[in-house]
């Protein structure tokens, strides 16, 4: 297949002079950006996390041991499309129309026109920006699900529209939307067929367990819909079990030909995000029975090979030095963690309570890496709590351009932590966590408060009882009890006011750093239980 790369030819020179640099940017040389986001990955699936992991993660503990481990870093949201909406923006999702849950993989785009993007940002100022995996920030195909579908017709509001040159990839999950391969804003192969879940069982099962929430979306395929819910539109040619394997090559061939360039002054900026581990759990034939965590220990194994060979070909073409490596995933692990501890005794949460979807650490506690060898002293460390919201101010920083007012709401520069520069807590203001059913936490410092609704969902809050729909409120001192196991919300009711007043301010002005208030959507909004917003 002959790839449309788009990557244009350099300038006489390094582009002239960037606007307006902040103080702290002090970087002689734009580097290669490369962030890798992993799909449903716990903080305890990488070994430099959790040594007790049952499953080999070498790749992803060199991003670790060769440079900077945030061990309080964190997803914007616990589930898969505002977390991706807040990575790209440096902007909470909840401030669009998204106020709980995931989108579908057809409609109109999360990112609104014109907003800066990580892309768009590094696209205006001298590089070749490339996105390669899954997207799930909806995207428009012509037609309708099942009726007047005209595969032809390129598809808008994809990648392409928001910063990026070239884009290879995906939708949204594989468990629902479109199964195809996409490239820039035409569909290779129309998914002109259909296909749903299907069970599987786990041949090595241990000691007869199957993992109930394991299931592909392999072929074969039929022609038409049949009985029951959860049909999807595939394609021919989609395999589950290849997707990895297609996504790592064409990042790998994205790399080769970018390198040409960044050599000569045009760095390149590559968003990769994954499919793996979020179910299905479709681990590549090659890599079955390697690990002791079953099949989703096997598909882990799998995804940090995939992470090798981007290493790899950073290696192959002299670069690695001076490219940003930013590994993390945009969200806890999915609910079959406490499978995997029952069974396997590997926790995908670490000690932290919960995973996918909650308010709780497990939700949206992440690996959260970087390496950039000319720049982060290997084994660095940093404590304080950040938010992949961050990366955009971190990135504007690097580059020596300051954010305009309505971009990057809620992203703070990380370079000064980065480089060792700093390790105040200053440097970042207060972290906002949300859950899949819209509810909020906040957390400042030590200090850690979750504001729920109800008992229902996944939340599962268990240290208040409520008649239902009344609001449950939890305080957690984080330094001593990141288990989120004693509520000290009757003790400190000083420090719940304080929190209260500054999550309610980070959500009234429409930004959380410093700078003019920004619109939002308002409407619609039942989970701020303490608040009204005018």
């Amino acid at each position: 297949m002959k790839h449309s790369w788009n990557i244009i030819l350099p300038l006489a020179a390094v582009l002239g002079i960037l606007s307006s640099k902040p103080a702290n940017s002090q970087i002689n040389s734009k580097p290669n950006i490369i962030i890798i986001y992993t799909d449903d990955q716990g903080y305890g699936d990488v070994g430099a996390l959790n040594p007790d992991a049952k499953f080999l993660t070498p790749n992803m503990d060199k991003i670790a041991h060769e440079g900077v481990i945030f061990s309080d870093g964190h997803s914007s949201d616990a589930v898969c499309t505002p977390s991706r909406y807040s990575l790209l923006t440096g902007r909470y999702s909840w401030r669009t129309s998204l106020k709980k849950g995931v989108l579908d993989a057809d409609g109109p785009s999360l990112i609104e026109e014109g907003r800066m993007t990580i892309a768009s940002l590094l696209q205006d100022n001298g590089y070749n920006t490339a996105m390669i995996g899954k997207w799930h920030l909806q995207m428009e195909f012509a037609g309708t699900l099942g009726k007047d579908r005209d595969w032809s017709v390129p598809f808008e509001e994809g990648p392409i529209d928001h910063g990026f040159d070239y884009f290879y990839g995906i939708p949204a999950s594989m468990n629902y939307g479109i199964l195809t391969y996409l490239e820039n804003d035409r569909v290779l192969d129309p998914p002109v067929l259909w296909t749903k879940k299907k069970d599987v069982t786990d041949p090595r099962s241990f000691q007869n367990h199957v993992n109930p929430n394991d299931y592909r979306m392999t072929p074969p395929y039929v022609d038409e819909v049949g009985e029951g819910g959860g049909w999807v539109e595939v394609a021919p040619s989609f395999n589950d079990e290849l997707v990895l394997e297609t996504l790592t090559s064409h990042a790998v061939d994205y790399i080769d030909k970018a390198a040409i360039e960044s050599k000569n002054g045009k760095p390149f900026f590559l968003y990769l995000p994954l499919t793996s581990p979020h179910l299905p759990h479709s681990t590549h034939p090659d890599f079955r029975g390697l690990s002791e965590c079953g099949n989703y220990g096997d598909f882990m194994q799998e995804t940090d090979f995939r992470v090798g060979q981007i290493l790899d070909a950073l290696d192959a073409n002299d670069i690695a030095n001076n490219t940003l490596v930013i590994f993390s995933s945009d969200n806890g692990a999915e609910t079959n963690y406490t499978y995997h501890q029952k069974v396997y005794n590997h926790y995908s949460n670490l000690t932290f309570k919960g995973g996918k979807r909650d308010i709780y650490e497990g939700g949206h506690r992440v690996p959260y890496l970087m390496r950039w060898p000319d720049k982060i002293k290997s084994g660095s460390r940093v404590d304080i709590a950040v938010s992949q919201t961050d990366y955009l101010a971190t990135v504007a920083a690097i580059v020596g351009v300051a954010l305009p007012d309505n971009a990057g709401e809620d992203s703070y520069d990380l370079l000064p932590l980065m480089l060792g520069k700093s390790t105040a807590s200053d440097v970042r203001g207060a972290v906002i966590h949300h859950s899949v059913t819209g509810h909020f936490a906040i957390r400042d410092g030590k200090w850690k408060l979750n504001m729920l609704r109800g008992s229902g969902g996944s939340l599962q809050p268990v240290f208040v009882e409520t008649k239902s729909g009344e609001p449950i409120y939890e305080l957690y001192n984080m330094e001593v009890d990141p288990g989120e196991m004693r509520n000290l919300f009757d003790q400190y009711p000083e420090v719940v006011k304080q929190l209260t007043a500054k999550i309610t301010k980070i959500i009234s002005n429409g930004r959380s750093t410093p700078g003019a208030p920004q619109d939002f959507v308002k409407s619609d909004w039942p989970q701020l239980t303490w608040m009204k917003v005018e």
